[in-house]
């Protein structure tokens, strides 16, 4: 099996040997070089044609969310992880818009770099479990705010599945949210199925970006 090849951009050199330490623990990707600013980033990238990169948001030239929207509009099929040491709100949802497929936090990418490599390699998107409920928690802080929510699918969904989506969406298991609304697991199951049909969604990463497009996200209240 081709190993996958990983450029790593990123101005701190001693991170750098970090993450190519995990890197070479993995059988599936190898380093193809590494790139200390966005220039040099985005120079590699073209010239070396990686599977994916992994970006720092804070480079000394430029922001990394730039540099992911350059890397995705020259290079579409090139897969973007972004490291970085923040986990704010705004950062998590500007890097995703930019073109991002991962997001995982610095002080956690010893367990998790190689987890998010994976799932990002394989088309889908990861979001560090370490801020996932605190993301969707802010974002549906506001669950009496879905006045503001106009997408026209939104509309198609029954109250009872617009529930469900809120309590979705708060990280609650189908079990749980049987429990809360007292019904069985598998209705829980057929209205998420619903759910995600008629929003054409497919993963709960995809309902975050849904209400970050639909601005559930206000970024000045959740900015640290």
């Amino acid at each position: 099996m081709d190993k996958k090849r990983i450029l790593i951009v990123d101005d701190h050199p001693l991170f750098r040997e970090g993450l190519k330490s995990l890197i070479e623990r993995s059988q599936k990707f190898e380093v193809a070089g590494e790139a200390n600013d966005g220039r040099e980033g985005l120079k590699k990238a073209k010239k070396l044609k990686p599977d994916l990169v992994i970006v720092d948001i804070s480079l000394p030239d430029k922001n990394g969310i730039q540099l992911t929207n350059e890397i995705r509009s020259n290079m579409p099929e090139t897969r973007v992880l972004v490291v970085s040491m923040h986990s704010e709100i705004n950062y998590i949802s500007e890097s995703f818009q930019a073109g991002a497929t991962g997001y995982v936090v610095k002080e956690s990418a010893t367990e998790r770099l190689l987890q998010g490599l994976e799932t990002v390699a394989q088309g889908e998107y990861y979001l560090d479990n370490s801020i996932s409920h605190q993301v969707v928690e802010n974002i549906m802080k506001s669950s009496g705010k879905t006045a503001r929510i106009s997408d026209a699918d939104y509309g198609t969904l029954t109250p009872r599945e617009q529930e469900i989506t809120r309590l979705l969406a708060e990280g609650l298991s189908a079990k749980e949210i049987a429990d809360k609304l007292y019904i069985s697991p598998k209705t829980v199951a057929n209205h998420r199925a619903n759910i995600f049909q008629k929003l054409g969604l497919h993963s709960t990463i995809e309902l975050i970006k849904y209400a970050a497009r639909l601005g559930l996200i206000d970024v000045g209240v959740w900015k640290k």
